[in-house]
This record gives structure tokens, C-alpha cells and sequence, in this order.
């Protein structure tokens, strides 16, 4: 008789986990509360720790045909439009941590997953919200509205960084705002002036703010998001809206031409009031007992090491190598737990670190653009994250 295996959320992380839980021998259940599965937000960039574990799970063709694999990251001064430093990606990469970079839509990353759950045979459960779950020695239990309450081995935070699974378990709390704003947008290529144009990833830093432009859907498409410091209004819960192209423009006052002539170019932008939450501080922050929390759902980070997406995958990958060996789950998701959370912790600090570097101003900024200029790829490169976990 299998185990059974309850995955609350649909998004990357969550089929995730239900690839590698599947893979790993377990009857797998998936709830979704929204009707149909979608993935919203633009670009993700994927790190070559991330990019390895998905060739590892067999998806490397499926990523070749979705995803664009820059040749460089330049950072250049959004003030006065120098370049800063360059890190190359590309083979380069590839040789040194056994896998390219690679920048991809996240629907496409989505949609690739979403296929290779399927294959796996999970039991897809849309239009399906958990509205409470109890747990003992023998069992973990969720109700789902009116449905019958289900009985399984254990279930998988996965539902995102308002988690209720997260709550429930911990009841630590909603999340915190950072006081940054990211304006989203995707535009076509073809659409964009040649100047505009790019195959690589650039960053554009500057006091307060910083912009990131790379190319998704195998170069076609340039996915930029601008991050300025401020407040959002009203409720934080799920916050996004449509934003003004002169909103942001203005907060970029002074900055160079070059990047602004780009943001001119963009005819539509997302906006969203970002959020995180301290550095895990322990294990019991990603498993108590048979619930273990995945992704965003157990350490929600800054965008600032672009790896959110990547240690949700990390995490997955751990679980499934887990619950595939024989032993008892509560001892499994233990194990799970103290494996991911200090490399979790980690991300979460140097990605808060990072996006104070990004936006400093003054002699932190002076002395960040002379160590780029001097140092270049040693500054840029992250092997202890790169060639992990």
C-alpha cells in the first residue's frame, strides 16, 4: 500500500514537490484553491544549483526550449551608465558548477513542471481550498469545504507566502513589508528600439533603486523589473495593481539615460508591494511532526539574490530524496528540515545584505563600484551558493 502525500499549493514550488514525492514512490494529492492552474508575475533567472536539479529530474530538453541562456551579467551605475563589472555565464558557468544560467517566463517553468507532474500521476485537485488540517503520532488529517476530511502520511506546505499551512502550524503571523516596491513588465523584443535589445542579464544600480533586464521566452521577450524603496497603501494581502509608467519614472529622477530611454519603451507595468520575512531561525520553521513547509511558504526572501524559486526547487528535491527512503516520516521531515533551513537562512540574509548594496548611496556606493571595477567576477560570482547545496 502507498503513502499518501497531501500538497497544498500549485504554483512552482508546490509542483515541485509533488514531482519528487511522486518520484519517490508516494501517492501524491495536490490542492489548488484557484479553478484553473496559472502562474503570475514575469522573469525568473535560475542559478546553475537550480538549472542542475531540473536535468537531474530529466527536464533539461523541456528547459532548452523555454528558457534563454545569457552569456553575461553586466552590472552597470544607474546614475551614470558605466559598467560597474561584468560576470560571464554562459560555458563558463556551465563548466564550473555543472550548469548553465539560465532566465526563463515563469509561466513556462510552470508549464514545464505542470507536464511532468502530470506524467508522474498526481491527483489534481483544483478549485480546492484546505480550510484547517490536525495532526498525531499516526496521521495528519485536512478538510477541504465540505468534503470529507482525508487522511494522509503527510502533507507539504507549498501555498506561498500568505500560507495558511504556514499558520496553522506556526501560527507566527502574517508577513513583513520591506518598504520595496517592484514594478513588473514583459515587452517583445521586436517591439523595443535595437538599443533596447539585449541577450544578457543587466542590472542597473543606483541610490535607492535598482533594474533588472534579461530576455525570456528563448530571447523573444525582455522581462524588466524595477525596485524602488517606499511604501505600499492600504492592505498588504495580496497586494498588486496596475501601475503608471510616470509613477516610476519619477522615483528614477536623475538616473541615466540609457535606462530610462528602456523604461520609456515599456508601454505596461505590474506593480507589487514586496514582502519577506526574518531568516529562518530554526528547524521547526520548515517541519513539525508530519507538516513540512516548502518555498516561499516557509522562507520568503527578497528578490535581491534571485533565488526564490530556486530554494523551493532545492527544497523539493531534498524532500523527494527523503521520503523515498524507509524510514519513519516524522523522523524524515525532521531530517528535511535540518538539512534545508541554515542554507534557507542564508539565502534569506545575503539576499537582505545584497539589496542594501544594490541601493547604497554615498561612500557605500563609492565603495561598492571601485571593488566591481577592481574585482569583477570575484565580487559577482556566489560559488558557496552556485556549486551547493
Amino acid at each position: 500500500m502507498q503513502l499518501q502525500a497531501l500538497i497544498a499549493g500549485g504554483g512552482i514550488g508546490g509542483l515541485a514537490a509533488a514531482l519528487t514525492t511522486a518520484r519517490a514512490g508516494w501517492d501524491v494529492r495536490l490542492y489548488e484553491r484557484a479553478p484553473a492552474f496559472s502562474e503570475v508575475g514575469a522573469g525568473v533567472q535560475l542559478g546553475p544549483n537550480v538549472v542542475r536539479v531540473l536535468h537531474g529530474w530529466g527536464l533539461a530538453d523541456g528547459l532548452a526550449r523555454v528558457a534563454t541562456f545569457p552569456r553575461q551579467l553586466e552590472v552597470r551605475s544607474a546614475l551614470s551608465g558605466d559598467t560597474l563589472g561584468r560576470l560571464r555565464l554562459g560555458e563558463a558557468m556551465a563548466q564550473r558548477y555543472g550548469a548553465p544560467y539560465a532566465t526563463v517566463h515563469r509561466a513556462d517553468l510552470h508549464a514545464l513542471l505542470l507536464d511532468a507532474v502530470r506524467r508522474a500521476g498526481v491527483n489534481l485537485k483544483l478549485n480546492h481550498t484546505l480550510s484547517r488540517f490536525s495532526q498525531d503520532a499516526g496521521a495528519v488529517t485536512v478538510q477541504s469545504g465540505d468534503d470529507p476530511p482525508v487522511e494522509a502520511e503527510v502533507l507539504v506546505g507549498a501555498d506561498g507566502l500568505w500560507s495558511p499551512v504556514r499558520q496553522w502550524l506556526l501560527g507566527d503571523g502574517p508577513p513583513r513589508s520591506t518598504g520595496h516596491l517592484a514594478y513588473r513588465a514583459l515587452v517583445r523584443q521586436a517591439d523595443l528600439p535595437q538599443a533596447q535589445r539585449s541577450t544578457d542579464v543587466t542590472a542597473w544600480l543606483g541610490p535607492q533603486l535598482h533594474v533588472v533586464q534579461y530576455p525570456v521566452h528563448g530571447g523573444e521577450w525582455l522581462n524588466v523589473v524595477a525596485i524602488v524603496q517606499g511604501s505600499a497603501p492600504g492592505d498588504l494581502d495580496n497586494w498588486d495593481r496596475g501601475a503608471e509608467a510616470q509613477e516610476l519614472l519619477a522615483a528614477l529622477t536623475g538616473t541615466c539615460v540609457p535606462m530610462q530611454n528602456l523604461l520609456r519603451a515599456i508601454p505596461a507595468w505590474r506593480l507589487w508591494a514586496l514582502c519577506d520575512r526574518p531568516p529562518m531561525q530554526g528547524a521547526y520553521q520548515q517541519a513539525l511532526g508530519r507538516v513540512a513547509l516548502l518555498g516561499d511558504a516557509a522562507h520568503p526572501m527578497r528578490p535581491y539574490l534571485a533565488q526564490g524559486a530556486g530554494m523551493a526547487i532545492e527544497d523539493a528535491a531534498e524532500l523527494g530524496r527523503l521520503l523515498a527512503q524507509a524510514l519513519d516520516v516524522p523522523t524524515l521531515l525532521n531530517r528535511y528540515a535540518l538539512n534545508r533551513w541554515q542554507r534557507n537562512a542564508q539565502v534569506q540574509k545575503r539576499s537582505i545584505r545584497n539589496g542594501q548594496i544594490f541601493h547604497a548611496s554615498g561612500v557605500v556606493r563609492w565603495g561598492r563600484d571601485a571593488s566591481m571595477k577592481l574585482l569583477g567576477e570575484r565580487v559577482l560570482d556566489v560559488p558557496w551558493l552556485y556549486g551547493g547545496p
